[in-house]
């Protein structure tokens, strides 16, 4: 049922069809009215701070904190937002913000740019920021597919509240796949997890005290994951054969077997990735994920030619007005605001 236990790093390890996680939380202190932190940045490694210094880093950003302007070919990027905002900017001339529930699918195709700032809106209080981004291979047939971006807003994630016997509940947000009776496909037409017989599922899971959660058995050609990112300890396994579990720890599970986690004396929070293998070569250099060495010299070569479209936003590190909402500006026009 278990196949290996392996602690969390940064970014943490998949498997195919994915290719990481990087989780992000960042207790980020007030902002100043230009939605950068209220606070010095000396001593911080600007451009570079990947240091969690004050609970808080700035990661390439060199005022308002996030990543400023940067290509992407050949994968997508799903970016699931828990707590605090993300600002997005892209070379299509699409933008968007959205956090605090909200989760951004985009493919990158055969090539874009984007940008991912975390403005710090509150002025009054500290902007704490939790977030996962998840990156999802495409297929050969799919990695030269036009760039798309869709928004999963909040309100239509749906969450799945389970009792058991004690009558103790799990809460999971389904982001994808199907579980419970709830479905929820790949927001954009070109994704692997588009076709539903690749059963790709990403939840995210809280397990309350001392409470019991079952998920059922998929088949023995998927790939699962969960990774254990706060809590206590936890027992995974089924009524013959329990393992105890660790925080902090990556549980690879078997895809024919239905496992049960039983939670330990604090909550338990896990995020759940599944999926059949695309089962193709994987060549990749930074943000491009490509078959083999020829197509990334390919893809860097075109990225130094043509920008991917160019840069149309006035900063690398663009962010938008403080007083906008949540939005989704789309490449054809069209407008989502929340």
């Amino acid at each position: 049922m278990i196949k290996s236990i392996k602690p969390l790093g940064f970014p943490w390890e998949t498997q195919d069809p994915f290719l990481f996680c990087a989780y992000h939380r960042d207790e980020y202190p007030k902002g100043n009215e230009s939605m950068q932190p209220a606070t010095s940045l000396e001593g911080r490694n600007l451009g570079q701070d990947f240091t969690l210094k004050d609970g808080w880093r700035m990661y390439h950003g060199t005022t308002v904190p996030g990543f400023p302007s940067h290509p992407h070919r050949g994968f997508e990027t799903i970016t699931i937002t828990e707590e605090g905002m993300v600002d997005h900017s892209d070379s299509l001339g699409a933008a968007g913000r959205f956090g605090d529930g909200d989760v951004q699918w985009m493919t990158a195709g055969k090539g874009v740019q984007h940008s991912e700032m975390f403005p710090l809106l509150h002025t009054d209080k500290n902007n704490p920021l939790e977030i996962f981004q998840v990156w999802l291979n495409l297929p050969m047939k799919d990695k030269m597919v036009d760039p798309h971006f869709a928004m999963l807003w909040n309100e239509d994630v749906p969450v799945i509240e389970m009792e058991d016997a004690k009558g103790l509940k799990t809460k999971a947000r389904l982001i994808c796949g199907n579980y419970a009776n709830n479905k929820m496909t790949a927001a954009t037409p070109n994704s692997w997890a588009a076709n539903e017989q690749n059963d790709v599922t990403i939840l995210t899971i809280e397990i309350a005290p001392h409470a019991s959660w079952k998920f059922p058995a998929s088949s023995q050609t998927v790939n699962r994951s969960l990774f254990y990112y706060k809590g206590e300890n936890c027992s995974i396994g089924n009524h013959d054969n329990e393992t105890q579990v660790q925080v902090d720890n990556c549980i690879a599970l078997e895809g024919d077997a239905e496992f049960i986690i039983k939670n330990g004396a604090q909550a338990s929070f896990f995020l759940f990735l599944q999926g059949k293998p695309i089962s193709e070569p994987v060549a990749k250099y930074g943000p491009f994920v490509m078959n083999n060495q020829k197509e990334l010299m390919e893809a860097i070569k075109e990225f130094q030619q043509t920008q991917f479209g160019g840069w149309p936003w006035p900063k690398t590190d663009h962010v938008h007005d403080r007083a906008k909402g949540r939005f989704a500006l789309h490449e054809n026009g069209t407008l989502e605001e929340k």
